[in-house]
């Protein structure tokens, strides 16, 4: 049994290297790819292999399936627009559903659950009124949850259609406000871009920023190969695209305050997927990096997770980053008690 996703990255990486698994390496392989959501990216990738016959209709079902999810997202995305029509807001996409209206590389064969947008935080209000209005309702009725959102988080509790069973999240910036970066939320909605549907997507490096900042300015990293896919998309797209990318993602890192974690998502991606970077931004290797990798190939055979310790120390290190140790420790005593 495989003792880590790396053959997972190592097929992404590089597809031909599928030519030389068994069956046993097939099935660690795909069960690794379900767990990590990254089925679907994995079928694409290998759709110019020649795969053994057993392997085929498991691919053409995962393509199907994200083909699927892309339909669900832009439809979501098109009933969201249409519930917010009357405030005539930017309404900004973001994450997966915002990768596949932008029709980029990183959305083919995505992955995609919730409907994420972003809208200015002095529109939460009656963003929020029109929403409801249009059938969504909230997830979390307990009045403790609700107000954590509301006072200390980058976005409303969430919300879930009462017939379509679709969660929307609505951010007003991408990290939480008790974070130690403080992203400038309002260039990030001045620099968005319209798209034909009349809704926006970020700009090319505030997307990009935004995804680092998911993954390492905030979670504990858990699917986080799926997130560090999005960041090699990404990075391949528009810096081949824009010879002045990199020049203006560092403008915008510094601006958002994120520069350090551009760097280790420029470093990560490098070793894992062999990105082509900016050495100038990605700086030297850090010795903490070795952690980090650690962690995100934290996967078996089966498609579990494995490495408990680092695991539950990168839960911790979500906790803390989150919020200030007074605050970390009245939440968790609250939730515990309430538990």
């Amino acid at each position: 049994m495989m003792g880590d996703a790396r053959p997972l990255i190592d097929a992404l990486r590089a597809p031909e290297t599928v030519l030389s698994l068994d069956g046993t390496g097939w099935t660690d392989l795909i069960s690794i790819a379900r767990a990590e959501s990254l089925i679907g990216s994995l079928a694409h990738r290998l759709a110019d292999v020649a795969v053994p016959e057993q392997i085929q209709p498991v691919l053409k079902d995962a393509i199907q399936a994200a083909d699927l999810a892309r339909r669900q997202a832009l439809w979501e995305a098109d009933c969201a627009g249409r519930a917010l029509a009357p405030l005539n807001c930017n309404t900004v996409l973001m994450k997966g559903t915002a990768y596949v209206a932008a029709d980029l590389d990183a959305g083919v064969g995505r992955s995609i659950g919730d409907l994420d947008i972003m809208v200015a935080r002095d529109q939460l209000t009656a963003v929020e009124e029109l929403l409801l209005d249009a059938g969504w309702e909230w997830v979390k009725p307990d009045p403790y949850d609700d107000q954590y959102y509301r006072d200390h988080m980058h976005e409303l509790p969430p919300l879930i259609h009462r017939e379509r069973d679709r969660m929307i999240d609505v951010h007003h910036t991408i990290l939480p406000l008790t974070a130690g970066p403080t992203p400038n939320a309002g260039a990030m909605l001045d620099y968005a871009v319209r798209l034909d549907s009349g809704l926006y997507v970020m700009a090319p490096a505030d997307m990009l920023l935004h995804s680092i900042a998911h993954l390492f300015a905030d979670g504990d990293l858990a699917g986080g190969l799926r997130n560090l896919w999005d960041i090699d998309r990404l990075v391949r797209q528009f810096a081949g695209a824009d010879e002045l990318f990199w020049m203006e993602l560092g403008v915008r890192a510094k601006l958002h305050q994120l520069e350090p974690h551009l760097a280790r998502a420029l470093r990560l991606t490098a070793r894992l997927y062999a990105t082509p970077v900016s050495e100038n931004l990605s700086g030297s290797t850090n010795m903490t990096d070795h952690f980090y990798i650690r962690r995100l190939l934290a996967r078996d055979g089966w498609g579990r997770e494995n490495r408990k310790f680092t695991r539950q120390a990168f839960y911790i290190r979500s906790h803390w980053l989150r919020m200030p140790p007074l605050m970390l420790t009245r939440h968790l005593w609250t939730k515990w008690r309430k538990a």
